[in-house]
């Protein structure tokens, strides 16, 4: 079985191919840049490279969100659009999931997070399972990192903290936890698509291209300005 991987949820865009769990190539960037422009090219630079056709796929995987809205709509929108033409299921994949999923051998919580503007970030907790299988401990939400913070430091026990953003909250972090916070390490704060990859594999179970939707978790801002004008309010 050939699934294809793809993950532009965050300015990492990576597109991966396994075949019965056995990674068959991977590649990965991490830089502000339309990542539309840049997706299709690397599908088709991996799929020539491993001479694969795209018929040849069984099913593809993708990180659904949250995450940045642009990038979550490019990866949604072309997996289905790949599956829907080539008749295949899709697995739907969360993408902080994929990154906790970097805290494998960590015994704490692990909480992934991705910045979301004004103080607030996308974030969950979960922790690894027997034959390290990741679990959810509370599902993806939008919140304050100082509220988020504040519940974490109640729960008493170590935190793996795993977010290429973490440079923005760290001293938050720092202050609120001190030794409680763990740091991942170097690629350890990136997602990887060969991770996402394992997690379908392992964890998820295929949909049709039709069922899949992203995972946002918030209104964009053309919903929020809309519904503003329309109810004659803004935020405080």
């Amino acid at each position: 079985m050939k699934i294809l991987a793809i993950d532009t949820s965050t300015h990492v865009m990576g597109v991966a191919l396994a075949e019965d769990n056995k990674l068959l190539g991977e590649y990965v960037t991490n830089f502000k840049k339309n990542h539309s422009l840049r997706l299709m090219p690397a599908i088709h630079e991996l799929l020539k490279e491993l001479d694969i056709k795209p018929q040849d796929l069984d099913a593809i995987a993708v990180a659904k969100g949250p995450g940045s809205y642009t990038g979550v709509r490019i990866g949604v929108t072309t997996a289905k659009s790949m599956a829907w033409a080539l008749n295949i299921p899709v697995y739907g994949v969360s993408s902080l999931k994929v990154l906790a999923r970097n805290g494998t051998y960590f015994s704490g919580v692990i909480c992934p997070f991705i910045d979301a503007r004004r103080g607030q970030v996308y974030t969950g907790l979960y922790k690894m399972g027997a034959e390290h299988q990741i679990k959810t401990i509370i599902s993806d939400h939008i919140v304050a990192m100082e509220d988020w913070l504040h519940y974490i430091k109640e729960k008493n026990e170590p935190v793996l903290f795993l977010s290429q953003d973490y440079d923005l909250h760290h001293s938050l972090i720092s202050e609120s936890l001190a030794d409680q916070a763990v740091v991942g390490n170097g690629m350890d704060m990136l997602p990887k698509p060969s991770v996402l990859l394992s997690l379908a594999f392992e964890q998820e179970k295929p949909i049709s291209a039709h069922a899949l939707v992203p995972e946002y978790t918030q209104r964009t801002e053309a919903e929020k300005k809309w519904l503003e004008k329309k109810e004659g309010k803004t935020d405080a």
